[in-house]
């Protein structure tokens, strides 16, 4: 074996793997904290300023947008400049945003303030869903990155326990912020010093040096020398995702499949503690929030166990079960419950079936973008996908708006269609990975 990236793929998974995957796990547990935090404050916030659903839709919504510019600005970097740097770079555009939206004072600055912190948060979606792939053996990848993507949902549950049960009560909704940019910032040294460059990137940089350092760190044996690079005129591109006509069908399907599935999964976790918060007889925001943690205690166990259930079954038919099941659970939702042990009851279940299909999302795009173009192909897609994840809040703003706040089950309805038009595309997918899809298109350009 003398290409890197198949010493990881064909040899046992070691300590240090499993600590990086581990630690990719507790950032997307960040991640899904540090959206959440608004959600979390959004009943506070709202009394505190006054503010109606509709403007309350545009401070939710403002670091999903942000999210989008940082995948597709900055998921490109992790693919120029490394895994890593990108990594560190967004933990620190997270941390000050974070601590910023402590101190605002007014809906605009609150909006700028979680821009800072979404772009941070999209750039580092991509990476790390990248450095999950590529860290991991082809027996594990699939399991490493459904628990990658469980990170986020858990991550919230946490986030939610602390609101709920000590920093709302005890300090307001300013404190959130705090606690997100302390835990932030304690990530950036664990980070610098556990997590090597991974092996795929060094590869397609030429850099045998630097291979033999994550060789080495994972305890695998070093490489004499790389293969021989490919001919002139054909080296791999990152924007081969859109200018490879093998390439662009799984990118497009991908991107826009997920933009649609986002726009149903963000329905519920940004405006179901406002609604819980509203609904007859009303429940303090300490109370409400407790449905948001219990949405993602459901959206853990489903991403958690959808991972056996791919690896057992694969990506494709198990997702789209899910976008189905998932898009009734959020309709349902529009039902109504009488107590809050029923909201939480109705949380868990939409949360376990839309996370469960971002599991499969997130496999699918760890297998349909070659390695050299994993991250700008990731960040490419999850930031198309955030302006479904963008848009979900200011339009179930402008349907209550529309509509008057007391039609939810009309409201609910047309938010769960997103998820639909996502299995129809996900069902489009080619079956072939990117790697294999590019090799066709090699052997086929070459003279007979």
């Amino acid at each position: 074996m003398h290409d890197p990236r198949s010493i990881i793929d064909q040899t046992g998974m070691g300590a240090r793997q499993w600590i990086v995957i581990g630690l990719m796990v507790l950032l997307n547990a960040l991640d899904g904290f540090d959206v959440l935090s608004s959600a979390f404050a959004s009943p506070g916030i709202t009394k505190e300023w006054g503010i109606a659903r509709s403007a309350l839709g545009v401070v939710l919504s403002a670091e999903l947008v942000g999210m989008g510019f940082g995948s597709l600005l900055l998921g490109g970097m992790a693919d120029r400049y490394g895994r890593k740097g990108a990594m560190l770079a967004c933990l620190v555009l997270m941390a000050t945003g974070m601590y910023l939206a402590s101190t605002a004072g007014s809906v605009a600055s609150m909006i700028v303030y979680r821009l800072i912190t979404g772009v941070g948060i999209g750039g580092m979606l991509a990476a790390t869903n990248a450095v999950a792939a590529e860290s991991s053996n082809t027996r594990f990848r699939r399991s490493a990155i459904a628990a990658y993507v469980a990170g986020y949902p858990l991550g919230a549950i946490i986030g939610g326990i602390a609101a709920s049960e000590w920093l709302l009560p005890e300090f307001g909704w300013r404190a959130i912020f705090v606690f997100g940019a302390a835990v932030t910032a304690a990530l950036v040294p664990l980070i610098a010093w556990l997590v090597p460059e991974t092996a795929a990137f060094h590869f397609s940089r030429r850099n045998l040096d630097g291979a033999n350092v994550t060789l080495k760190a994972f305890g695998k044996a070093p490489l004499a020398a790389l293969p021989p690079p490919p001919a002139a005129g054909t080296a791999p591109r990152a924007l081969d995702i859109l200018s490879n006509p093998k390439l662009r069908p799984t990118t497009l399907l991908l991107a826009f499949g997920y933009m649609f599935h986002t726009i149903t999964f963000y329905y519920i976790l940004k405006f179901g503690v406002q609604i819980v918060s509203d609904y007859p007889p009303g429940y303090p925001p300490a109370q409400a929030a407790t449905v948001l943690t219990w949405a993602n205690v459901g959206g853990f166990i489903g991403s958690f166990s959808f991972g056996l259930v791919m690896a057992r079954f694969g990506i494709r038919w198990p997702t789209a079960f899910m976008l189905l099941v998932g898009s009734l659970g959020v309709a349902s939702f529009g039902l109504g419950r009488e107590t809050l042990s029923a909201w939480q009851w109705a949380t868990i279940l939409a949360g376990f079936f839309t996370n469960a299909a971002i599991s499969g999302f997130y496999a699918a795009f760890a297998r349909g973008f070659p390695a050299h173009a994993r991250g700008t192909g990731t960040g490419f897609a999850l930031g198309v996908g955030r302006l479904g994840a963008a848009g979900s809040p200011l339009i179930a703003g402008a349907l209550f708006s529309w509509l008057g706040n007391d039609q939810l089950l009309t409201v609910s309805a047309i938010m769960a269609m997103g998820s639909l038009c996502a299995l129809v595309l996900f069902l489009m997918l080619p079956e072939k990975d990117g790697d294999e899809l590019l090799a066709e298109a090699d052997r086929k350009d070459e003279p007979a």
